[in-house]
């Protein structure tokens, strides 16, 4: 299977551009500030202007979060924060709860490194839909608590990220300057329900017949459709707000009842990163900034910085399973995005991934069981070229497991499919000449797999 990017996008906006990442403070325990300058320093060479903060309850996180703007500054690359108050976390029943948002807001908000949106500070959220603050309504508690206590250099660029139906947007006028669309990252109506109700699909995806599934399942896949419920609700109101869409390369958890009882994937098959990166390019005009989820937010298995920092209990799913490789990705498409125009590879790169066992094995002890939806991921190697000029790729999977793509200059999607002890092999030639020889070094699609993992293992090109 191959698809190609387009090499061009719509008109440019005359707008700011941001890309951000998400970053969990709370898996952030035992950094320092060299950890952070680290990440920092990453990010910034991958296309990513700043960091969204999440930040929750933990008595250590503002040392932490101090520690961040710390190492923004030493950086020198003028790299961005601001807040995400995770409101699932957070309490927010009180006067006085809004006043430990306020702090973060007012401590920063003339730190050089403090990202400004239209001359405020600019602050987040995950959640916060239910937060009254003691007052009589939602809107009462964070317009009165919040928002409107915030003045001076402190006044607040609002863009939570409220899972409320976008028609309810204009109840929060004069408290939100926007609003981010955090699942927008990745295509949740597909479930093994939605799939039963397509016939024969199912069926397509346990033979791997996966141009059959990218046909069908193409049009959810990356697709704008939920960008397409926010943009207008949020034109509709007064002033001019903000668009914050999300961009994801993955999704799986895997908790039980006894810790956070989450365990399910989304579908992140057919390249879900590119494609979606692309067609946040082509309505570029109206996104203001795109989120990516996340830089490492490991439970939930969607991190592209590395494995680092403190886990929240997700080693079983995470370790050995590195991701850097798709910050290669988030380099070309955010440039793209900022600058309107699909920059030229000036270095050939190869990006390939792929799941450690087949979607339908059975794990011989894992007390938590199959993740929902299980069913409908195909057991394939996704990879994605950025090819300087026309070369031939080869992916492999095994020493009589191999398929020949001929490829352009630009990016080109492919993916092969993956049985059994099968591996992750691929090779760029041009002029006879070997570019790139990618060989994964730690990995084996496991028929027979102890616990179930539906994270991804994704190898890169220097």
């Amino acid at each position: 299977m191959t698809s190609r990017a387009p090499t061009s996008t719509n008109s440019p906006s005359v707008s700011p551009k941001y890309v951000v990442a998400h970053f969990m403070v709370g898996n952030s325990y035992p950094y320092t500030v060299d950890n952070w300058l680290s990440d920092i320093l990453l990010a910034y060479s991958s296309g990513i202007d700043g960091f969204a903060l999440n930040v929750g309850v933990d008595s250590w996180q503002p040392s932490q979060v101090a520690n961040a703007y710390q190492a923004a500054l030493r950086s020198g690359t003028g790299f961005k924060l601001f807040m995400s108050f995770d409101m699932s976390s957070l309490p927010c029943t009180t006067s006085s709860n809004a006043a430990t948002l306020r702090t973060y807001i007012t401590t920063y908000a003339t730190h050089p490194n403090q990202l400004l949106y239209n001359g405020r500070v600019m602050a987040s959220s995950f959640s916060g839909e239910t937060c009254t603050f003691g007052q009589g309504s939602v809107t009462s508690g964070w317009s009165t608590q919040f928002v409107h206590k915030l003045t001076g250099s402190s006044a607040v660029h609002f863009v939570p990220s409220f899972f409320v139906n976008p028609s309810q947007f204009n109840t929060y006028s004069g408290v939100i300057n926007g609003m981010f669309n955090w699942n927008s990252g990745w295509p949740i109506q597909v479930t093994t329900s939605f799939v039963l109700s397509i016939p024969g699909l199912l069926g397509d995806i346990y033979s791997g017949s996966s141009s059959a599934v990218s046909s069908l399942l193409s049009n959810y896949i990356g697709s704008t459709t939920p960008d397409e419920t926010y943009i207008p609700s949020l034109a509709a109101m007064s002033g001019s707000q903000t668009y914050m869409a999300a961009v994801s390369p993955w999704f799986f958890t895997h908790y039980g009842p006894s810790t956070y009882n989450k365990n399910w994937i989304y579908l992140s098959d057919d390249h879900l990163y590119a494609t979606r990166w692309e067609s946040l390019i082509k309505i570029r005009d109206q996104v203001d900034f795109v989120q990516v989820i996340s830089w490492n937010d490991f439970g939930e298995s969607h991190y592209v910085g590395p494995i680092e920092g403190d886990q929240p209990m997700s080693q079983a799913w995470v370790d050995g399973n590195d991701h850097t490789g798709w910050l290669n990705l988030t380099s070309y498409y955010a440039s793209a995005f900022k600058t309107g125009t699909y920059p030229t590879p000036t270095k050939d790169q190869l990006i390939m991934w792929s799941r450690p066992h087949p979607a339908s094995a059975s794990a011989s002890n894992d007390a938590v069981g199959r993740p929902t939806n299980y069913q409908i991921t195909s057991d394939n190697v996704w990879a994605v070229v950025l090819a300087t000029s026309p070369a031939t790729v080869v992916l492999s999977t095994s020493s009589s497991q191999s398929q020949t793509f001929n490829v352009p200059a630009g990016v080109s999607k492919l993916a092969v499919p993956i049985t059994p002890g099968g591996t992750m092999h691929g090779t760029l030639t041009r002029g006879g000449q070997t570019v790139i020889d990618l060989q994964a070094t730690n990995f084996t699609f496991q028929a027979n797999p102890t616990t179930y993992n539906f994270n991804a293992h994704v190898i890169a090109s220097p």
